[in-house]
């Protein structure tokens, strides 16, 4: 649920604005980096619809944080732990200025490559959410989800977004909950539970 908008003037200057929760209506910059892809608008609106307002308590990893917006807007909506990881050093440093406007205690910005975060075994709490939007064509998935499996919580929920649609079972103990499509984004919800056998499926046919 953030929106991203432009500031004309010296350059430009991207910026993302949290329109839910504690930081409602705050601009946060967004690095101007080259292969950066925020988001959809739309996308972000209906997942925060799904996860519900209030993340009171949540403990949340954004793997490929990017523009950070999903992980922000969590850490808006009273999630307890936010940790965004970037590999990228310029947009980390955005990140960072980010955190900085918002002086959240539960934002945790780490510089580093997703597999080698994961490898490393960090002292995290069981995690409540997770986001992953790698970047398209690399086969993040395959590479990252076996390892991602046990940071999860009991009913934890994993945010996908992909470059084609993904299985309902995606791994052991991962069903899809709900999917949707905005132009040539897929993105999917699913819920974590080693004793779930059905899908339950929701289709959000939508597009932009």
């Amino acid at each position: 649920m953030v929106k991203a908008v432009s500031v004309a003037g010296k350059g430009r200057t991207n910026q993302v604005r949290i329109i839910g929760g504690k930081h409602r209506g705050r601009k946060l910059p967004v690095a101007d980096a080259p292969g950066l892809r925020p988001t959809p608008d739309r996308v972000r609106e209906t997942l925060f619809n799904w996860l519900g307002q209030n993340l009171t308590g949540w403990h949340c990893l954004d793997l490929f944080a990017g523009s950070g917006a999903l992980g922000f807007e969590a850490a808006s909506r009273g999630a307890a732990s936010v940790v965004l990881v970037e590999q990228s050093t310029s947009v980390v440093r955005g990140l960072q200025v980010a955190a900085g406007v918002l002086k959240d205690p539960a934002i945790r910005v780490v510089c580093a490559d997703a597999v080698e975060f994961l490898k490393k075994s960090p002292a995290l709490p069981p995690l409540d959410l997770i986001f992953l939007d790698p970047p398209y064509g690399q086969g993040w998935l395959d590479r990252i989800m076996m390892q991602v499996l046990p940071l999860l919580a009991s009913d934890a929920r994993l945010y996908i977004e992909a470059e084609t649609a993904l299985p309902d079972h995606l791994a052991p103990g991962l069903i899809c909950l709900r999917r949707g499509q905005a132009g040539q984004v897929h993105y999917h919800l699913y819920g974590y539970d080693t004793n779930t056998t059905d899908t339950v499926n929701t289709t959000d046919t939508g597009s932009t």
